[in-house]
C-alpha cells in the first residue's frame, strides 16, 4: 500500500524528485527512507514504476524495455540535477527477491555499500537491458540464485521441499 500511496501522491509526495508520468513508461524516484539526503556518501533513492503489473525480476520481457531506458536515463539525470552526482557514480539495480513485489529500482551512490547491493542479490539494470535485448524471455528462463535468512517462509519452504 505504501508504494501505491506514493504514486498516487497520498503520501510522500513532497519528497518526489522526478516523475514521468507514463502509465506505460513511467515512474517516480524518491529517496529511499534510510537516506538522510544530507551527504552524497550514502546516496539512495528508488523508482517506482506506475506499471502494477510487473511485481519483479522475473516478469521483465523485451516489452519493458521502453520502461527500464527511462528508469536508467530518466533517473541517473535527475539525480545529478537535483544531487550534483553524476550517473558514473551510481549503481543502479534490482533485487531479486524483491523486499515488496512492485517494480522498483535502486539507486546508490557507487561507494556505499547498501544492504542488498551485492552480486548474490543486485542485477544492474544495464545488465538486465541487455539481456532483455538479446532474449526477450530471459528472466522466464534463466536460474537466478539469492540468498535467504534462515528464519524467511521461503526458507523453510525450501527446507520442507528437499532444497537445501
Amino acid at each position: 500500500q505504501w508504494v501505491y500511496n506514493i504514486l498516487e501522491k497520498k503520501a510522500e509526495a513532497d519528497r518526489i524528485v522526478h516523475e514521468n508520468p507514463d502509465p506505460s513508461s513511467g515512474f517516480v524516484l524518491v529517496p529511499d527512507l534510510k537516506w538522510n539526503q544530507n551527504q552524497m556518501d550514502d546516496l539512495y533513492l528508488i523508482a517506482l514504476v506506475h506499471r502494477r503489473d510487473i511485481k519483479s525480476l522475473r516478469d521483465l520481457t523485451a516489452e519493458h524495455l521502453p520502461l527500464l531506458r527511462n528508469v536508467l536515463q530518466e533517473g541517473k539525470e535527475a539525480i545529478a540535477k537535483r544531487f550534483g552526482v553524476p550517473g558514473s557514480q551510481l549503481r543502479i539495480y534490482l533485487h531479486y527477491q524483491p523486499s515488496y513485489h512492485h517494480l522498483h529500482v535502486h539507486f546508490t551512490a557507487l561507494g556505499y555499500d547498501a544492504p542488498g547491493s551485492s552480486v548474490e542479490r543486485a542485477h544492474l539494470l544495464a545488465d538486465v537491458i541487455d539481456n532483455l535485448a538479446m532474449d526477450s524471455m530471459y528472466y522466464q528462463k534463466r536460474a537466478l540464485t539469492f540468498p535467504l535468512r534462515a528464519d524467511e517462509p521461503l526458507f523453510k519452504k525450501f527446507q520442507e521441499a528437499g532444497k537445501v
